[in-house]
Order: structure tokens, then C-alpha cells, then sequence
């Protein structure tokens, strides 16, 4: 019965969390919409700030599966970054809480929300620097810092598919790889 009432506020939370942002998220709403008493929310949750990232957590795991799904063994460690950023990307454009705490960042600057994005990033360049030094131990990849190449890896494919949509027409998913595989991948010496 209490698993069924925790993941009823975990449902409440991430609905309210991504209409309302979570600045104007309150516990209140979240036992109203949850149907249970507010000190039920305090059961499971010592407050907001960890009920918050209960949820944040569970999303990075549903992100990362969605990585682990685009990776394809038989292809090459260019084509699997590419097709795990390009899903995480799409993942991050599409879930709604991720949207939201996106948009209250840009607009509102909420500390709490600006620790979680950090702590996204942070999950994700981790992942990818996983994926870098099995590469670098396979010999696909130069040895090189791995957490400064994920850094680049996830900031520039970020660049490539939001910001250079601000000035320019928006890259193709094909551009993107092109893109990646020159400057990143194989660098610019001859």
C-alpha cells in the first residue's frame, strides 16, 4: 500500500514539478493532485528539495536508458556518440519536467533548479566519459583527459543543435555527425 502512496506523489510532484516549475511547485499541490494528506508527502519525503531530486534522479535513468538504446555495436564510436547524444538531446526536448526546468532557469534563474541542471550535465558527462576511456582502453580513441573530451563531446553537440538554430538554418542530424566527427573526433591535423 505505501509503495502504491509514494508513487502517487512521485506522479503528483513530476506533473506539478513540470507545469508549474519548482519554484511554484508547494507541497500543498502536490498532496492535493497526489490525493493524500500533506504529512504524507513527509512519510517518504523529508521535503521538497529531495522529493525534487527523487524525481530528477529517476529522469537521468531514463535518460541514460535512452543513450544505452541509440548505441549500436556494429557501428563505430563516432556513430554510437553521435546517436547517444542526439538521443539524450531529444529526450531533454521532449520531457516535459526537463522543459520546464530549462525554460524556469532561463527565465527565473531558481538556484535549486540551476544545482539540478548542473547535476544532469554533470550525470551525463559522467556516462559519456565511461564510453570514452572503454574506448581509449579498445584503442578506437587517443588517450586523452576523459571527462574534459565528454565536456566537449556533450557542449558542442549542444551548441551545434540549439544555439547554431538561433542564427542559422538548424543542422541536420547527418551535419551534426559530419561536424563532430571532424573537429571533434579526428581533429584538424592532416
Amino acid at each position: 500500500m505505501s509503495v502504491d502512496r509514494r508513487r502517487q506523489i512521485i506522479d503528483a510532484a513530476t506533473k506539478s514539478f513540470s507545469m508549474f516549475g519548482y519554484k511554484a511547485t508547494t507541497m500543498d499541490q502536490v498532496a492535493k493532485l497526489a490525493n493524500v494528506g500533506k504529512g504524507t508527502i513527509y512519510t517518504f519525503f523529508k521535503n521538497k528539495d529531495e522529493l525534487f531530486h527523487d524525481i530528477v534522479s529517476v529522469m537521468v535513468k531514463e535518460m541514460i536508458l535512452e543513450a544505452e538504446d541509440a548505441i549500436n555495436p556494429d557501428e563505430s564510436f563516432g556513430e554510437n556518440v553521435h546517436a547517444a547524444l542526439y538521443r539524450i538531446l531529444e529526450f531533454r526536448s521532449e520531457h516535459q519536467l526537463m522543459l520546464k526546468l530549462l525554460q524556469e532557469e532561463k527565465e527565473m534563474g531558481t538556484l535549486a533548479v540551476l544545482e539540478m541542471l548542473n547535476h544532469i550535465e554533470n550525470q551525463i558527462i559522467e556516462y559519456l566519459k565511461t564510453k570514452i576511456e572503454t574506448a581509449q582502453k579498445k584503442g578506437l580513441i587517443r588517450e586523452a583527459d576523459s571527462e574534459i573530451t565528454a565536456f566537449l563531446f556533450l557542449r558542442t553537440y549542444i551548441a551545434l543543435v540549439s544555439d547554431w538554430e538561433r542564427r542559422h538554418k538548424p543542422l541536420s542530424s547527418e551535419k551534426i555527425a559530419e561536424v563532430m566527427k571532424i573537429y571533434i573526433l579526428e581533429g584538424l591535423s592532416k
